[in-house]
């Protein structure tokens, strides 16, 4: 029987009041979809940016979700989450006055994962076998076993780090300027899409994906002629994926939570070193080579503080912050096998 990843529908949990960050929202949703049974051992998967639990962003989750793949529904129960503000959860998008769009409050990672967790308990998970994540969905990972330090066993970062990096914050100024600035924008009560400034603005986040210039100088953005030129792949693969699905207060409620993520605010008072080297939990880091926004050097940093409990495998592969699929299925399986 072939798995149907679609079988599987998108549920809201309802959180009622909820303090976030820089707020409180009054009737705050987790966007949620599960896969196999629930008293299989638990893997929960969280989306990153651009991802939709749907797979109707730039990145949905179907990637790693499957029988053929490593998180599989027969042998585990797979939790998916979506972020705040992804346009599924509570996002400035779907939340009514007074918090709609522009007025939405920042979110954390933390309060993402607190979030998660209530889920968890209402479905009755006593424990998770693993977290895994991708860029902001990899940054949640880090923050699961620093928040719930029993409750998690394994974790998997892919294409992200404990603590936003300088560059990484001052990169993603560069997408958020794009947007604010834009002439649609209309600091945040436009009243249909601001195409100029989403345009402008995901342009800008295709830069941050390699460091080499090999990826271009060899025209990689062609994807074996699916695009004729660069100018192809970026209008119709990143104008294309966000004008589409996405909405600008909600990216940019997004861009803040990724600058702003630190493991060492929730414990430790800002000593990334010391909260890295109590976690309990076993971790695998995989950062890929050429990712300019989670570069392999800070991995390694972090790699340092964590010791024994995390090892470090590194994606070798031209394409930055896109990971190399099939490998990182056998490393991830063989983690989660160990």
């Amino acid at each position: 029987m072939v798995f149907d990843f679609t079988a599987s529908q998108t549920q809201y949990y309802r959180h009622g009041r909820l303090r976030v960050e820089s707020g409180v929202l009054p009737d705050a949703i987790t966007a949620y979809r599960t896969y196999g049974d629930s008293s299989n051992p638990c893997l929960v998967f969280p989306t990153c940016y651009g991802g939709k639990l749907d797979n109707s962003g730039l990145l949905g989750q179907e990637y790693l979700v499957g029988e053929d793949k490593v998180l599989n529904p027969s042998k585990y129960f797979v939790v998916t989450f979506a972020l705040f503000s992804n346009g599924e959860s509570s996002s400035p998008s779907n939340t009514p006055p007074p918090y709609n769009g522009p007025y939405f409050p920042a979110i954390s990672y933390e309060d993402n994962i607190r979030a998660q967790y209530a889920v968890l308990q209402h479905l009755g998970v006593k424990k998770v076998l693993m977290v895994v994540g991708f860029s902001m969905g990899g940054q949640q990972a880090y923050h699961w076993p620093v928040i719930f330090p029993d409750y998690v066993e394994k974790y998997v970062v892919i294409c992200g780090s404990a603590r936003t990096s300088p560059h990484n914050k001052c990169f993603l100024e560069g997408p958020k300027a794009a947007l604010v600035a834009s002439k649609d924008f209309d600091n945040g009560h436009y009243k249909s899409t601001p195409q100029h400034g989403i345009r402008a603005s995901e342009e800008y986040t295709a830069h941050g994906h390699t460091d080499k210039q090999c990826w271009f100088r060899e025209h990689q953005y062609t994807h074996d002629g699916i695009y004729p030129d660069l100018a192809a792949f970026l209008r119709e693969r990143w104008e294309a994926g966000f004008l589409n699905n996405w909405d600008a207060n909600d990216l940019l409620t997004l861009l803040t939570t990724w600058q702003t993520g630190d493991v060492s605010k929730i414990r430790h008072g800002g000593d990334l070193k010391k909260c890295l080297g109590e976690i309990k939990a076993k971790g695998l880091i995989m950062p890929s080579k050429t990712d300019l926004y989670f570069p392999p050097e800070d991995s390694q940093d972090e790699i340092a503080a964590l010791g024994d409990s995390a090892r470090l495998v590194i994606i070798d592969s031209v394409w930055g912050h896109v990971e190399d699929n099939d490998f990182l299925q056998d490393e991830v399986r063989k983690f989660l096998e160990e």
